[in-house]
């Protein structure tokens, strides 16, 4: 097997949405580098479950980081990518979205304001 990129594994972190297939982590680190975080538009007319999806993730990534920063790691690109450039952003100005190592931060302002049931002590699913 190819040597894989260093990725750090957020223990404790929720592996996705029960019930669906959504996922919020990955297993490994992918040989040809990290996929590229960018920020998707969210439409009006998404499913009810696809906006579940994206606060129960944003419920997890409060409950396990808090206001600090932290490395993307084995959290899945696609799923950061429904909140990049609103609820989560880049801790600093050296981010780079294609590195297991690039730093985010929940923008607690914004995340509050568009998702606030994400930072109840429960999230029912």
């Amino acid at each position: 097997m190819a040597n894989l990129p260093d990725m750090v594994k957020h223990r404790g972190f929720p592996s996705g949405l029960p019930g669906t297939g959504y996922q919020f982590t990955v297993r490994r680190a992918n040989p040809k580098g990290a996929s590229k975080i960018v920020r998707r538009e969210r439409h009006a007319d998404r499913a009810p479950v696809d906006r579940k999806a994206d606060a129960a993730f944003l419920h997890a990534l409060w409950h396990h980081f808090g206001e600090e920063p932290f490395e993307r790691g084995n959290l899945d690109a696609g799923r950061l990518s429904w909140l990049f450039g609103r609820e989560v952003v880049p801790a600093d100005a050296t981010f780079d979205p294609e590195s297991y190592e690039a730093l985010l931060r929940i923008d607690l302002d914004v995340a509050m304001k568009t998702m606030p049931e994400s930072f109840e002590e429960v999230f029912e699913v």
